[in-house]
């Protein structure tokens, strides 16, 4: 048995019974149902394991419907993983054939094209260099314009990368999903571009990629080479500005808010690093939201809810878009590509006349 499945029991024990948590779930906020909350999958997986009742379709998907974006331990004064345990189920499930049928066609595509969308297999690598850049599924195939831009950003900045993983899903996304075979086959395909470019330094496009590579790669029995340094796209940009290697020309942004992406509470203190950027384009600063910084919630890109639950993903960025609507904010900018996309897909489907921006993207129209 893997770590996970191994630890679930006892995190789920201590959970079940627990409320300190409840308030930061935003799933439990847009259903109002105490099922979905985070004591209700400890719960749940308790008691299907105590036998009071089995993994059904109702069950199911109970369990599919968390997040999986960390708010929760974010907030526990023991930092129980409770998502780590809840993604442990999920795999339970899928070893018993109750999984949702999207998580088995999923696991087929994951296995045969290394990505949930296309039916193409992720790109050869045959760059070498000192620094490297993970793109992904999301940002090979729908956001390449921010990817474009980060890489721009970071040779402004005297970074030149070579692009890696392109087209190859994160392992967050088999994982969250009950697939950790297949998340490990993702993780140690990247790792092993990396030794093949022959990277000292890997940036990533989000906190949910810092998140996967460094905390979920241990669950995952997967060791991060300890002389290579992974770093956040933006939080570099940031240090850069700060020493002067690097600047940008002033543009009014309107009324605009920065939207903390989706893991955001994962990395501790990352919400500084975009807010300084935009600081050095804009006077005055962004409109804050309440969910935002150590409150930041997420906008449903997160915990395969754009496959297993797309209802349930589509309202948790229309809350989003809607609190940023009554704030009075026309512009919307993140850096997260899944979150980017995500966000822009449901903006169009909101009468709230939100315009849904990418850092990268607007910083690098300001060098």
């Amino acid at each position: 048995m893997t770590v996970l499945l191994n630890l679930y029991k006892q995190i789920t024990e201590l959970c079940r019974y627990c409320l300190m948590c409840r308030h930061t779930c935003p799933v439990t906020y847009v259903t109002g149902n105490e099922a979905t909350s985070p004591h209700g999958w400890g719960m749940l997986v308790a008691s299907v394991e105590r036998g009071l009742t089995d993994w059904n379709e109702d069950t199911v998907n109970t369990l599919y419907q968390c997040s999986d974006c960390g708010s929760c331990q974010a907030n526990c004064v023991t930092d129980q993983p409770l998502p780590l345990a809840i993604n442990a189920g999920r795999a339970d499930v899928v070893s018993r054939q109750r999984a949702p049928a999207i998580v088995y066609n999923l696991q087929v595509r994951l296995q045969q094209w290394g990505n949930p969308y296309l039916e193409v297999a992720p790109e050869k690598v045959s760059a070498q260099g000192e620094a490297a850049l993970i793109v992904g599924a999301v940002g090979r195939y729908f956001q390449s314009e921010t990817v474009d831009a980060a890489i721009k950003l970071l040779a402004a900045a005297g970074v030149e990368v070579v692009p890696i993983a392109v087209g190859r899903e994160s392992p967050y996304l088999p994982n969250t999903l009950g697939l950790p075979d297949e998340a490990r086959a993702l993780g140690q395909a990247t790792l092993d571009e990396i030794k093949a470019v022959g990277a000292k330094r890997v940036f990533v496009l989000s906190p949910g990629d810092i998140y996967t590579y460094h905390g979920l790669f241990y669950f995952l029995g997967i060791s991060w080479p300890r002389e290579i340094k992974i770093m956040e796209v933006t939080a570099f940009l940031a240090d850069q500005l700060e020493a002067g290697k690097l600047s940008f020309n002033p543009v009014d942004l309107g009324d605009y808010t920065f939207y903390d992406p989706d893991h955001t509470l994962r990395v501790p203190n990352r919400w500084e690093a975009p807010r300084k950027l935009l600081a050095a384009i804009s006077q005055p600063p962004p409109t804050e939201l309440f969910w935002r910084k150590e409150l930041a919630t997420p906008c449903g890109a997160g915990g395969g809810l754009y496959f297993t639950q797309p209802q349930l993903a589509a309202q948790l960025a229309q809350a989003r878009l809607i609190e940023a609507h009554e704030r009075g904010v026309n512009t919307l900018i993140t850096d997260d590509p899944h979150v980017l996309y995500h966000l822009r897909r449901q903006s169009e489907n909101s009468n709230n006349n939100i315009v849904v921006s990418g850092l990268f993207e607007t910083l690098a129209a300001q060098l």
